[in-house]
């Protein structure tokens, strides 16, 4: 993808995403219209008001493959694309991947769209964005995925892989993931974290950042975190 690329994959994921934001704050992004100017400055205009209908609007000035696709509260579009297809792809990702995190979902859909064809003059960057109350490290900020790719030759994979990495560090463990940590598996956890230069084995949990993926007491840990610290 290349930088007018990256601006619309910003857009498709800020689009998916009043989803998931309250009635009253769809209702205010989609109260002001658009005047001629800002339709001018952003030939890809698209909205999902508070009722979760759908608009989507093409300038003039759109470059060549131009247009979108919209169903049940969602809207896809761009220009410069290889053709329909890529937007087809991407809608019929996002319609399959409805038991997926909504991140990953949005992910699916541009993987789709980027096999689909994508940008008509080549790959370079990508970006995905979502928040949610309480969201983010430690529930703190309502991030829940902020994440870029500027430039890079398979930018929807690496932005894959950067995903994997921030539901580790920024989602916290579901209780099927927990595993409880016995005194003897403590005393193995302690001297690992000792092992890798740690004053104690929760002082390796902050180093590592995996707070959200330990209790503070010692009670649980997160299989993977397990898996990591016993990895040589």
């Amino acid at each position: 993808m290349h930088s007018r690329a990256s601006l619309r994959t910003r857009h498709l994921t800020s689009l998916l995403l009043a989803l998931t934001l309250p009635a009253t704050a769809q209702a205010q992004r989609s109260a002001q219209p658009l005047s001629a100017a800002e339709l001018k400055a952003y030939p890809d205009a698209r909205g999902l008001p508070a009722d979760v209908q759908h608009f989507i609007m093409r300038h003039d000035d759109c470059l060549h493959w131009a247009g979108g696709i919209a169903g049940d509260g969602v809207a896809i579009q761009g220009n410069i694309l290889t053709g329909p297809e890529v937007v087809e792809a991407m809608k019929a990702a996002w319609d399959s991947g409805a038991a997926e995190p909504f991140a990953t979902r949005l992910l699916l859909a541009l993987t789709a769209g980027d096999r689909a064809g994508g940008d008509s003059r080549g790959r370079q960057s990508a970006a995905l964005l979502v928040v949610r109350e309480g969201a983010g490290y430690g529930g703190g900020d309502d991030i829940a995925v902020d994440l870029r790719v500027d430039d890079h030759p398979d930018p929807v994979i690496e932005l894959a892989r950067l995903l994997d990495l921030n539901e580790l560090y920024l989602t916290a463990s579901e209780d099927s993931d927990k595993v409880a940590i016995t005194p003897k598996l403590l005393d193995e956890l302690e001297s690992r974290a000792r092992a890798r230069g740690a004053a104690d084995f929760q002082a390796w949990v902050g180093t590592e950042n995996y707070e959200m993926r330990v209790a503070e007491d010692n009670t649980w840990i997160d299989q993977r975190i397990l898996a990591i610290i016993r990895a040589d």
